[in-house]
């Protein structure tokens, strides 16, 4: 075998093709490891804007064994390994291309399309210059030549799109020019080593190696292991007296992080945690003949291990107003804060600020953050700039020697976009709009209930720990006839009661805490009033006091609550904040029309749910700029193209209809399109890669808790379905449990079922569902959203094949497009079709049970035995 390092645009050069084989898994990339690519990509786009020294950038090998040579001289390549990187390339290249169209650099886009992606002067498969398993082939070769179907559902159209996304948000702020750089550093700065097979070597065995390797050793090992390599004489001392009680203080885990936060705090905002090793020892190895140097410089991070601890048990914090701020920064979770904290830390401990002062500027900290969930801004980028905190704290700490105030004048400098940190009227105006309830993790949102809850200052503190207090909808998120009938007398012209509620129900106006959701439900507010008074919690007394709960008493209370938010989380310097130009939710509508699969058609009123605004602003919106990508997949609330519909100047005159179809969404004989193709606001969330409050999967033990969530879940279903429909869920879940699964119940106030089968070994075990079964509204969602994520379904022609079996039943039409999300299909389906769902069920259960037997077992050591 030979190998050598190269870039992707050398790799691909010349008359060549690269094949995957078919023993290759399909390809499985998905949000995370497209993501994790793009920030590296973004950083080396970072420097080449700057001007800094290009550094290329390790992306991965590629293995490769030579198949045939064609008659007109074209080498084939096997892909051995590293097909997901080549693929997720060649569909990062195939966006830029078409961005490049987009915006008429024909020459651009013409040589990218020639030179990368096919074989100008080959036919059929050979014009590709990769050609995918059969699986992924239609789907990726859609791509190339931008047919209609390209971007559709599975992970080749969803990487497709995901880079769409990011390249047009990118253009938008950085210009031409930021999109040169993002091709230059794609095609030169990625570095991949190819290794090359020779002739005659077995290439299925080189193949099942590489994929069958042993556990190695974790960053702060490599570290550990050289340092004591250069300490010969002070070894044994120094391991015993500073690293081996750190080990024991952190754990494995924590430590990798500590020597992760070290470099970071040190000044290097770029360090990865992937790097770690490499990054310390490049840093180290001036030091590495000196034992004195090398031990100050284990005994600084044994000091700071103690400093992290507290960042990670706030409550061996010794000063309570630091304890207090380190407490809600822990709730709020994730590890954002870290390097500003740890920062922090280190000048409280060397007595160069107070602890009153480390407090407040990590009460900025805190407000970054959460204003920026207010606004419904991405967390994408909020890593990198606590990352260039410390370092940057020591510049500003010069002009008044306030740590608090220096981060507020680095977090308040210039940031729009992807940095911004929101004002107080964006945030008024956010509180008053956003759907609060769909962004963010579910403890961020009741964090930030708990907060303005506490802002009363009750006489009576509540113990949120043991109340099990949860994020309630007043206005109930499926509500009955009369909430609807109140709705309508508040609704503005041109707007439903439908309307209106998608766009109120979520937002912060609407939305409380409390322990009695099951009780509370979809009641009529007056049932709710009775409930709410005699909460303990403040606001929850507050909406009791009202006479009714419409638009007007959900807004006036976003006001009060807005006027809270305002003053618990101060905002930045005024007049070094530089708003832009348009409001941040037109960006999110472009974002979601990238994101939609082709195939698939949402309306107006989604889009205003999802970004906060009226359905009549979305069309108006729409109708006044020129070539937004995806705006004919835009309908009526009943799946017509709108009478007003007309393309802007500049853009296709074809009937929206006849693109859809081409696409593959059905329309009947009346001009509607096929409801099962229809995207929800939560589908939008869910493809933009924002967390969607829902339903928690619990144990399947059966305590109290789940005893009373099954005995919800069949009142409810017995309240709301016919017989008939209550008898065939009841045999499909008996005969679930029969081949081994158990049922589980979602905690909401519809209590909803998931048939759940846990799968591996005390050392790996997950759980899988294939449905979740929703009482009162009668749906069934096949929840292939989850499943992607979850092997054998991780693997797509596993969830076609699902997805076939149950479109073979009578009553259940679910879209091919929705394959990555989560398509419903009547509960009523189990009244006459509970035999042929079960046939499903017994198929969903061989197949993982199938798959877990050819799965490699761990050995003694670590290692993988197949």
């Amino acid at each position: 075998m030979h190998a050598q390092e190269t870039t992707f645009s050398k790799l691909v050069q010349g008359e060549k093709q690269f094949q995957v084989p078919l023993y290759q898994r399909t390809y499985s990339w998905q949000r995370d490891e497209l993501q994790q690519l793009w920030d590296d990509v973004l950083e080396l786009v970072e420097d080449q804007l700057e001007g800094r020294p290009p550094t290329a950038h390790f992306l991965g090998s590629v293995v490769l064994a030579p198949g045939r040579i064609t008659a007109g001289g074209m080498q084939r390549w096997l892909v051995v390994d590293g097909q997901q990187r080549l693929t997720t390339l060649m569909l990062a290249f195939t966006a830029l291309r078409d961005g490049h169209r987009a915006r008429g650099a024909d020459k651009k886009a013409a040589r990218i399309h020639d030179l990368l992606l096919v074989n100008s002067y080959r036919d059929g498969d050979d014009h590709y210059r990769l050609l995918p398993t059969q699986a992924d082939r239609d789907a990726f070769t859609a791509c190339v030549e931008s047919s209609p179907k390209a971007g559709g559902p599975g992970n080749v159209g969803g990487a497709y799109r995901f880079f769409l996304g990011a390249l047009a948000a990118g253009e938008e702020s950085g210009g031409e020019a930021w999109t040169d750089a993002v091709e230059t550093v794609l095609s030169g700065l990625l570095s991949i080593v190819e290794i090359t097979a020779a002739e005659g070597d077995n290439v299925y065995r080189i193949f099942e190696s590489i994929n069958n390797t042993g556990v190695g050793l974790s960053q702060s090992d490599l570290l550990r292991n050289y340092l004591f390599m250069c300490l010969p004489s002070r070894g044994e001392s120094v391991y015993r007296n500073l690293w081996l009680p750190m080990q024991e203080q952190l754990g494995p885990e924590n430590l990798e992080l500590l020597v992760w936060l070290d470099l970071v705090v040190g000044g290097n905002s770029r360090a990865k945690q992937s790097e770690v090793y490499r990054d310390q020892k490049k840093r180290l190895e001036p030091l590495s003949g000196n034992e004195t140097a090398l031990q100050v410089e284990i005994d600084t991070l044994a000091q700071r291990a103690g400093r992290l601890k507290r960042i990670l048990e706030p409550d061996l914090e010794g000063d309570l107003e630091l304890r207090e701020v380190l407490d809600r920064l822990t709730r709020w979770g994730g590890q954002t804060h870290y390097p500003l904290a740890l920062h922090l830390l280190d000048l409280v401990d060397a007595g160069q600020a107070t602890a009153h002062e480390a407090a407040l500027a990590l009460a900025y900290a805190e407000s970054y953050m959460v204003r920026r969930l207010f606004a419904g801004l991405s967390t994408t980028g909020s890593n990198r700039v606590f990352m260039e905190l410390p370092r940057e704290l020591e510049k500003e700490l010069g002009k008044d020697g306030s740590p608090a105030e220096a981060v507020r004048r680095f977090l308040s400098r210039n940031k729009t976009g992807a940095r911004a940190w929101p004002g107080d009227e964006a945030v008024r105006e956010a509180i008053r709009t956003r759907p609060f309830y769909k962004f963010g993790r579910s403890n961020q949102r009741s964090q930030v209930l708990r907060r303005l809850e506490e802002s009363y200052r009750s006489s009576e503190p509540v113990d949120y720990v043991k109340a099990k207090l949860t994020v309630e909808h007043v206005l109930p998120q499926s509500p009955a006839q009369q909430w609807f009938e109140l709705l309508a007398e508040e609704a503005e012209d041109g707007q439903s009661s439908d309307e209106l509620h998608a766009l109120l129900v979520h937002t912060l106006g609407n939305l409380t805490l409390s322990a009695d959701n099951a009780r509370l439900s979809n009641h009529p507010f007056r049932r709710k009033q009775e409930i709410l008074d005699s909460s303990a919690l403040r606001m929850n007394q507050g909406i009791a006091a009202q006479e009714r709960w419409g638009r007007t008493e959900i807004l006036a209370r976003a006001d009060e609550l807005a006027a809270r938010a305002v003053q618990l989380w101060p905002g930045p310097i005024e007049g070094m904040v530089h708003a832009d130009d348009e409001w941040v939710g037109w960006k999110e509508l472009r974002a979601a029309l990238l994101a939609m699969p082709a195939g698939t058609w949402t309306t107006y009123g989604d889009v205003a749910a999802l970004i906060g605004t009226h359905a009549v602003a979305v069309g108006s919106h729409l109708a006044s700029k020129p070539g937004l990508h995806g705006v004919h997949r835009v309908l009526t609330a009943d799946g017509r193209v709108s009478e007003g519909f007309h393309w802007a100047a500049g853009d296709q005159s074809v009937d929206p209809q006849t693109l859809l179809e081409a696409e593959g969404v059905p329309f009947d004989d009346s001009r509607r399109a096929r409801r099962s193709h229809r995207l929800t606001s939560a589908d939008l969330a869910t493809l933009l890669g924002k967390e969607v409050a829902g339903d928690i999967l619990p144990t399947h033990d059966l305590d109290e808790e789940q005893q009373a969530a099954a005995a919800r879940f069949e009142a409810q279903l017995r309240d709301n379905q016919t017989p008939e429909t209550v008898k065939g869920v009841g045999d499909a879940l008996r005969f679930w449990e029969q081949q081994g699964g158990y049922r589980a119940y979602g905690k909401a106030s519809e209590t909803s079922c998931f048939p759940t089968l846990d799968v591996g070994n005390a050392l790996e075990s997950r759980k899988l569902w294939p449905l979740a079964i929703y009482p009162v509204t009668g749906t069934v969602e096949t929840v292939f959203e989850h499943l992607k994520r979850r092997p054998p379904f991780d693997d797509e022609p596993l969830r076609r094949e699902l997805m076939a079996r149950l479109n073979k039943i009578d009553g259940i039409d679910l879209a091919e497009a929705k394959l990555d999300l989560r398509p419903s299909f009547p509960v009523e389906v189990f009244a006459a079709r509970s035999d042929e769902i079960c046939a499903v069920l017994e198929w969903f259960v061989h197949t993982v049970a199938l798959a877990e037997a050819r799965r490699p077992m761990p050995d003694d050591d670590g290692s993988a035995t197949v």
